[in-house]
């Protein structure tokens, strides 16, 4: 990069660490200052702020990847995961009941469901150590991502036998961290929405380049990881490459790492099960502390609205950054790796002075993603570990400290084990189709089965993850189905066992929840204590919900979709998805968006 690119890049980082500091003082108050900035950010910072933490690097690159080496086919890959599906069900009913619980994490909430007794507090403790594995994780995929990308522009050295892009992962964590130890929530919402300002300015950019300067040929080559490492070429063409319409199979080689997907009809499929098991059960890191956040159910709806619409950005951006890197491929050669496609494009075709701030652009995506992440993972140690168990009588500065220590020792945690992981793809699809997977059954049942209790949720939630630790050291390369499939049964098989061989939850725990979170699902025993009138009222909202939703998923496929389509210059697909989005548009508005305001009170 030039001396100006650079001098753009430095300002940015100042700018964010001054950012995050001001907001100091107001997160110092109380650990709900710092975890949830007091229930008091708008609902549209709060949206911008999601929309920040969920376009990082590391996901940026391998959603590049797909579509670079698939076409607009590797979209419906990214439904595990990249799509952000989730959206659809926070959007209509997810939010809202997460909200109502008014409390500080998912762990907590567990004492919400299942009581302060033992059982309570196993599923609390449970909770609290699976989701900081899972930010660790989290981590360890962000800093690859991140090490890749900035060790492209920076040009870090590799010393004391650790690798360029390890060195440069760690310069970005350290400068995220500054403010995220500092100022908590309050500094990460504000800096996401003064970050997603820059990131919205370089999509907008690269969309533009790509459209009016870029006709793709009608016939060029893209390339796929192999397993051993090495790099093939394909050759593909225009029509093939662009079509948004999924085939039943793909035809990658046997020893490319992408020949897990040559069921691709069946990769679908399972995706769009595990999406809708995961959406229809909730998120349980960063993405649902804005929930937590929210002020009322109406903000919950307009904060995910407004985050699923920016975020419906990031596609076009990522068809854009595909079709420019097959454009230089056909000029200079094939780019090998995939993964690389973002820097690539960056470094090899965007001029001086912008080059500078896509970089700070795609810094600020990074590291809204990271800062967000740190900030609720270290959540659940203060509240749910330290606060309520090893020192309830803690100070406010004592449980901001900790706060600050333990967000330090997740990240370091995190980088450590970016040592052992190969590439993007290898530790995403692991945490999307395996780790999670080990909490997907127990997070789901919580919701929708009264019989469940604190003890099934626990002992679910172990053998899920251990599975998924058993099978990724011994079955690191089998399909992602076959991993969803080993550790979600295994996880039913512990759920259900621990919850038949205890005693269910107290039936006024239980009432407490219902009343106040009013789940659709199998709550007969509950129901039958509320009057019909108010049941009536209850029921008549879950209908409402359970259409909406059916609304929701494809609105928001069709709306990702459209804007690739303006990218690829389908104007044949584009207009039967406009047609299609207009009609779920307006299925919406009747169904779900003009019922925001409207609350049912149970007594």
């Amino acid at each position: 990069m030039s001396l100006l690119d650079y001098s753009i890049v430095m300002i940015y980082i100042i700018g964010m660490v001054f950012v995050g500091l001001y907001f100091q003082r107001k997160a110092s108050g109380n650990i709900d200052s710092y975890f949830l900035g007091n229930r008091n950010l708008p609902w549209w910072a709060l949206g911008a702020s999601g929309m920040s933490s969920n376009l990082d690097i590391s996901g940026t690159m391998i959603n590049t990847a797909f579509i670079f080496a698939l076409g607009a086919a590797g979209f419906f890959i990214e439904i595990r995961g990249g799509v952000t599906l989730i959206m659809a069900f926070l959007m209509i009913f997810q939010g809202k009941w997460n909200r109502r619980a008014l409390v500080m994490t998912l762990a907590e909430w567990m004492h919400f469901r299942f009581g302060k007794d033992k059982q309570g507090d196993t599923a609390r403790l449970i909770a609290a150590f699976s989701i900081i594995i899972m930010t660790i994780a989290m981590i360890t995929y962000f800093a690859i991502g991140s090490g890749k990308f900035i060790g492209e522009f920076l040009g870090i050295p590799a010393f004391w036998g650790l690798s360029s892009e390890f060195w440069a992962a760690t310069l970005m964590i350290v400068l995220a961290m500054i403010y995220t130890v500092a100022s908590g929530l309050y500094g990460v919402v504000w800096t996401d929405v003064f970050q997603g300002l820059l990131i919205f300015g370089t999509i907008i950019f690269i969309c533009v380049l790509a459209l009016i300067s870029i006709d793709l040929p009608d016939t060029f080559q893209v390339s796929v990881p192999l397993r051993d490492g090495r790099f093939m070429a394909l050759e593909t063409t225009k029509e093939a490459w662009t079509s948004i319409w999924p085939t039943w199979t793909l035809d990658m080689p046997a020893e490319s790492t992408y020949s897990i997907y040559n069921l691709f009809g069946i990769a679908i499929l399972f995706y769009l099960i595990k999406v809708t098991l995961e959406g229809s059960g909730g998120t349980s890191q960063y993405m649902i502390q804005r929930f937590f956040a929210s002020r009322s159910d109406r903000e919950s709806g307009l904060l995910s609205l407004f985050w699923t619409f920016l975020l419906s950005f990031r596609w076009p951006f990522i068809a854009a950054i595909a079709t420019l890197g097959i454009i230089f491929g056909a000029q200079q050669g094939v780019i090998q790796d995939p993964e690389t496609v973002l820097p690539v494009v960056i470094n090899q075709m965007v001029p001086i002075g912008i080059k500078g701030l896509l970089v700070a652009g795609l810094m600020a995506a990074a590291m809204s993603t990271f800062d967000s992440t740190v900030n609720a993972g270290a959540a659940y140690w203060v509240k749910d570990v330290y606060q309520t168990y090893i020192n309830p009588n803690a100070t406010s500065k004592q449980l901001i400290m900790h706060g600050r220590w333990s967000s330090i020792i997740i990240v370091i945690l995190g980088l450590g084990f970016m040592l052992f992981i190969r590439n993007i793809n290898e530790i995403w699809g692991w945490i999307t189709s395996s780790l999670g997977a080990g909490l997907l059954i127990p997070t789901l049942a919580r919701w929708y089965w009264w019989r469940m209790n604190g003890y099934g949720f626990s002992a679910g939630t172990v053998v899920g993850m251990l599975a998924a630790v058993l099978q990724r050291a011994f079955l690191p390369d089998i399909p992602e189905y076959y991993a969803f499939t080993i550790a979600t049964v295994s996880s039913l098989i512990g759920m259900i066992i621990g919850t038949y061989l205890s005693e269910p939850t107290n039936e006024a725990v239980l009432m407490v929840f219902y009343k106040r979170t009013r789940p659709f699902g199998f709550w007969g025993p509950i129901k039958a204590k509320i009057s019909q009138e108010t049941m009536g009222r209850i029921n008549q909202e879950n209908r409402r919900d359970i259409l909406s939703t059916f609304f929701a998923v494809p609105w928001q496929v069709v709306l990702f979709l459209t804007g690739m389509t303006v990218i690829f210059k389908r104007w044949d697909e584009f207009s039967w998805l406009l047609v299609l989005l207009i009609a779920l548009s307006t299925g919406l508005y009747f169904s779900w968006f003009r019922h925001l305001s409207s609350e049912v009170k149970v007594e």
